[in-house]
C-alpha cells in the first residue's frame, strides 16, 4: 500500500468516527496533516468511544513461574519394550491392546524349533555326562590296577569336566525358557510380560513369523507394556533461563487434549548438556497421571516455579503482534487542540515467564504509557 492510501485510511477512520461532531472533522483534517508513520492522533470523544486505557511502565515484581514447552514420554523405569527370546511362529494372542496385566502375564504363544532343541540339549548333555563318568571310573580303576596309562586317566578327567559344564550350560537355557514360560500340557512357549502394566502396542499377530533374540540376527519388537500412572514430561529450557530452575520446583502441565486440565509434578533432572542447535536444556518433570490422560509424543506446556524478582515490566494484555514482531502503543502526549497521540513502538520481552506482566529487555522506559485496553483499533488506524 502507498503511502497516499495509507494517508487516506487513515484519514477515513478518524473522519467516520467523528461523524457526528463537526469541530471533530476539522481536527481529524489536522492530525492527519501532523501525524507521523507509525502514530495516530484521537480527539478526546474518540478515546472514549474506543475506550482506549493506558498503564504505567514501572519497575515490579515478576516472574514466580517460567513457562517450557516438552513432551510427554515413557518413565523408563515403567514400561517394557519385549522381544521373543525364541524364533517361531505365533499361534495365540493371550493380551489386546488397552488391557491391564499384571507382571508374568502371558502376551503371545509361540510356536518354537528352539524350545525343543533346548529340551534335546538338556537330554543330551546328561547321556554325555553319564558316559563320560563311566569312562573316568573305568580309567581310575584300570591305574589302580597299573593296568592304564596315566595320560588316558587324565583324559577321562578332562571329558567329564567338559560334558558337567555342557550340562549345566543347557539346563541354565531350560530354565531360562521354562522358567513360567512354557505350557506343560502344548510345550507351547509363551511370552510373558516382565511388568504390571498396560498393554501400549501389539506388533504382530497369529501367524507371524519372529526372530529370536538368542538366535542372532535383526529381532522385532512384539509388545510394549508400560505403566502410565505416572509420566515423564521433557520440557526444554532455554539456556539464559536455566539457573532459575531447581531440582524439586513445583510444576503444572497442560496439553491441546485437555485444556482446562492441571498436571501436577516436580523437576527431577536437569540435562547435563545443552542441545547446540536450539540452546536448550532438557529438563525432566515427573507428573501424576491418575486418569491416563497424557499419552506419550503429546505436546504440552508446563509452568516451573522460579524465584520472583524485579524488574521493568508491562500488562500482558499490552502486546500485539504485527508480523513477526512484538508492539505496543504508547501514548506520545497532547497537542495544542487537545488530541492525545499513541505511537506504535516495536519492543522486546521475556515471554517465558508467566503471571500478569511480562519483563521488558527494550523498547520502553520507566514512566512510559502504554495502551491496555483499545491497541487492536488503533493498530487499524495507522
Amino acid at each position: 500500500m502507498t503511502n497516499r492510501r495509507v494517508r487516506a485510511t487513515r484519514f477515513l477512520l478518524l473522519f467516520l468516527a467523528c461523524a457526528a461532531a463537526p469541530a471533530c472533522k476539522e481536527k481529524a483534517k489536522a492530525a492527519e496533516a501532523a501525524a507521523t508513520p507509525g502514530e495516530a492522533w484521537l480527539t478526546k470523544d474518540q478515546v472514549q468511544k474506543i475506550q482506549i486505557a493506558t498503564a504505567a511502565v514501572v519497575e515490579r515484581e515478576v516472574g514466580g513461574d517460567l513457562l517450557a514447552t516438552g513432551k510427554v514420554a515413557f518413565d523408563d523405569l515403567r514400561v517394557a519394550h519385549i522381544f521373543s527370546p525364541v524364533t517361531g511362529r505365533v499361534t495365540s494372542i493371550r493380551a489386546q491392546l488397552g488391557q491391564r496385566i499384571a507382571k508374568g502375564a502371558a502376551l503371545a504363544g509361540i510356536e518354537s524349533p528352539d524350545l525343543g532343541t533346548a529340551l534335546a540339549d538338556v537330554n543330551k548333555a546328561q547321556a554325555d555326562l553319564t558316559a563320560a563318568d563311566h569312562e573316568l571310573k573305568r580309567q581310575q580303576e584300570l591305574v589302580s590296577a597299573q593296568a592304564g596309562a596315566q595320560r588316558d586317566l587324565e583324559v577321562a578327567q578332562d571329558n567329564e569336566a567338559k560334558a558337567r559344564a555342557e550340562l549345566e550350560r543347557a539346563r541354565a537355557k531350560g530354565r531360562l525358557l521354562r522358567n513360567g514360560s512354557v505350557d506343560s500340557v502344548t510345550q507351547e512357549f509363551l511370552l510373558r510380560s516382565p511388568i504390571a502394566g498396560e498393554v501400549i502396542a501389539r506388533n504382530v499377530n497369529p501367524g507371524s513369523e519372529l526372530q529370536g533374540q538368542y538366535s542372532g540376527g535383526t529381532t522385532q519388537e512384539v509388545f510394549t507394556v508400560g505403566a502410565l500412572d505416572e509420566v515423564w514430561l521433557l520440557a526444554d529450557v532455554f539456556e539464559i533461563d536455566l539457573a532459575q530452575i531447581k531440582l524439586g520446583a513445583p510444576v503444572v502441565a497442560t496439553v491441546v487434549a485437555y485444556p482446562d486440565n492441571k498436571y501436577p509434578g516436580k523437576v527431577d533432572w536437569i540435562a547435563g548438556a545443552l542441545d547446540p542447535v536450539t540452546r536448550t536444556v532438557k529438563v525432566r518433570c515427573t507428573l501424576k497421571n491418575p486418569a491416563h490422560e497424557l499419552k506419550p509424543e503429546m505436546y504440552a506446556t508446563t509452568s516451573i516455579a522460579v524465584p520472583k524478582r524485579k524488574a521493568l515490566a508491562i500488562p500482558r494484555e499490552a502486546m500485539l503482534r504485527l508480523g513477526d514482531d512484538t508492539v505496543v502503543f504508547v501514548q506520545s502526549g497532547q497537542n495544542e487542540s487537545g488530541m492525545t497521540g499513541y505511537q506504535r513502538r516495536v519492543v522486546k520481552v521475556d515471554e517465558t515467564m508467566g503471571g500478569a506482566f511480562v519483563p521488558v529487555k527494550s523498547g520502553l522506559s520507566a514512566g512510559d504509557s502504554v495502551v491496555i485496553s483499545g491497541g487492536l483499533l488503533l493498530s487499524g488506524m495507522i
